[in-house]
């Protein structure tokens, strides 16, 4: 039997780990904020939150008035996916990108030189839109490529198609944003992009995506970002497992796992949690004015997300999030929009990013015909079976922090004091906060903002952030200086990660210059006050080496570190999952300024 589709509002899903598809049906609310989504006790509702709603956290966007609306469900069947048998494509006509490869490279090559460069952030993610009007009914077409996304893509975590009467949206995202089952909270960075060769992938190719230096640095950027939304949402912050590979029809992705415990509402974990660094960048909150600057045009669903609210059979609520990517949106007069974007960080080329989003393109336009379907070999457990790639996979954490990696114990009984971390809008400072209060700290985390005196804590730690550290016109910067001024005369501990070092560095005298090649998402070796360390680096501007009195600096021409009496600051980022020792050399940092403290 054919499936009929209903009158009204309706959801199909077919959700990781399940065979059966979903048919959600009920009545339709819009609603303004994410807290209104309406979810009465044992209900379920289906949102499909606009990317807009970033406004909801104070971020940058281009408001194009896109709405966030709710299917609040009040019948839940499944399915036969024998009921969506492929049928005959719809046909398209008049398909093209809203911006053409050679627009969409000199996009590119802005963000690359006037903010990686600039230390605006370590990444960044800039879509373009594929458009072309759909001929005959939307919703008949929808459901011929629902069919075939069934039939042919592979990994997909949600294959969907959600009609509200207002739009239509079908597609295939790979990618968990978050979900919320018992109280475990879990969330899934994806990124690193094999496009598969026309005779499909092999193990030579896989081997070398995986030993690609810019796939795994894309990969670990945005590992750190979601970690520093689990220090957010997640009582003890995120377990890293993983990484995987994620196969799909025309292309192979990385991912690890996050996984925490949380008591929060579901709709306060989705707030806390807009959106996914793979589809906006990092650190979070410059990324969406980054974004909003050169993309000129609100993103729609564009890298939001579908998110299914309801209770588990003991009354728990329960989330499950996918990011809208590879995905459709076709209004009721058939105007076809594909989104697409590709991750920009300093390795990237223009001839790379385009062939990305083409490659991404293909999968959902292959279902509306515009393309022929691709296949894609058997996997278990997410490897491929060919030789090499489990190891090249485990490869990728030999260098990374155990802090993260590892089961961690509970905070230690004894206390060595209190602490401000300063947010300078980079929320690496979560991360901060949690290795700070397992070494047995009482931590506050203030943003910059709101600091108008460091007085009352045994130490301050000046957070990282994006920027220029030179800046006098700078707000956020010159009331960092301020502080950090009046710290260093009162002689009271004081440490500086990143942007807090840099401009430290400042303060006594040193140079601060901008690299020509930046160091951000970059794991090094250096000199720690006398022993090697791999260390996690995202930044533009560096500290010259130079002659201050009473000051122990590490690294030759570059600072990598320093300490004098009462203060050290840290060019590189201890809390990264990239400073593989990071949590002892904090420990290090901190017990030498709180043993010396003044009584």
């Amino acid at each position: 039997m054919r499936f009929t589709p209903p009158p009204g509002p309706f959801a199909l899903l077919r959700r990781d780990g399940r065979t059966e598809v979903e048919l959600l049906t009920g009545t339709l609310s819009t609603v303004d904020k994410l807290a209104e989504i309406p979810l009465p006790p044992g209900g379920t509702t289906l949102a499909v939150v606009p990317y807009r709603q970033v406004a909801e956290r104070g971020f940058d966007h281009v408001d194009d008035g896109a709405p966030l609306e709710c299917l609040i469900v009040e019948s839940r069947t499944t399915l036969d996916p024998a009921q969506f048998p492929p049928t005959a494509p719809p046909a398209l006509s008049a398909g093209a990108f809203d911006l053409d490869d050679a627009a969409y490279s000199s996009t590119v090559e802005d963000v690359l030189r006037d903010e990686i460069g600039h230390g605006a952030g370590a990444n960044f993610v800039i879509h373009r839109t594929y458009e072309a009007d759909v001929l005959g009914d939307p919703v008949a077409a929808a459901l011929a490529a629902f069919g075939r996304l069934l039939r042919d893509e592979r990994g997909a975590y949600w294959t969907f198609l959600v009609h509200t009467g207002t739009r239509t949206l079908v597609g295939a995202t790979p990618e968990r944003h978050v979900s919320v089952d018992d109280g475990l909270v879990m969330m899934n960075p994806i990124s690193g992009t094999y496009r598969h060769p026309a005779h499909g992938p092999d193990a030579d190719g896989l081997r070398a995506f995986l030993a690609d230096t810019k796939e795994a640095e894309e990969l670990y950027m945005v590992l750190d970002e979601e970690l520093k939304m689990m220090a957010t949402v997640a009582e003890s912050g995120g377990q890293v497992v993983g990484p995987y590979l994620k196969p799909m029809a025309h292309l192979h992705h990385t991912e690890y796992l996050l996984a925490g415990r949380t008591a929060l509402d579901v709709r306060d974990v989705l707030r806390a949690t807009m959106f996914a660094p793979t589809v906006v960048g990092s650190p979070i909150e410059n990324a969406c004015r980054v974004v909003a600057r050169h993309e000129k045009r609100g993103r729609r669903y564009y890298g939001a997300v579908l998110a299914l609210l309801g209770y588990d059979d003991a009354g728990r609520q329960t989330l499950d999030a996918p990011i809208l990517i590879r995905t459709a949106e076709i209004s009721p007069d058939g105007r076809l929009r594909i989104p697409v974007g590709a991750t920009l960080v300093r390795h990237s080329t223009t001839a790379g990013e385009v062939a990305e989003t083409r490659a991404k393109a293909a999968g959902i336009l292959a279902a509306f015909g515009a393309g022929a379907p691709a296949g894609t070999p058997s996997t278990v457990d997410g490897v491929l079976p060919l030789p090499g790639i489990a190891e090249a996979l485990a490869e990728r954490n030999r260098h990374l922090a155990r802090f993260w990696l590892d089961q961690r114990p509970a905070d230690p009984s004894h206390r060595l004091g209190t602490v401000l971390v300063i947010d300078a809008e980079d929320t690496f400072t979560g991360m901060l906060a949690l290795q700070l209060r397992a070494l047995g700290l009482d931590v506050t985390v203030r943003p910059h903002e709101s600091v108008s005196s460091t007085e009352g804590f045994d130490l301050v730690v000046f957070g990282p952030g994006p920027g220029d550290p030179r800046s006098t016109v700078d707000g956020r910067i010159t009331h960092l200086r301020g502080l950090l001024r009046d710290r260093l005369a009162a002689g009271t501990p004081t440490l500086g990660v990143c942007l807090g070092h840099q401009v430290l560095c400042g303060l006594l005298g040193l140079e601060l210059v901008r690299r020509d090649d930046t160091y951000q998402g970059l794991q090094r070796e250096i000199d720690f006050f006398g022993r090697p360390e791999r260390v996690g680096f995202y930044a533009s501007y560096v500290a010259l080496r130079g002659a201050v009195e009473g000051v122990e600096i590490s690294g030759t021409e570059e600072i990598h570190a320093l300490r004098g009496p009462g203060f050290a600051g840290v060019q590189f980022h201890p809390e990264s999952v990239l400073s593989e020792h990071g949590i002892d050399l904090l420990r290090d940092l901190v017990t030498g300024l709180l043993e010396k403290a003044p009584a």
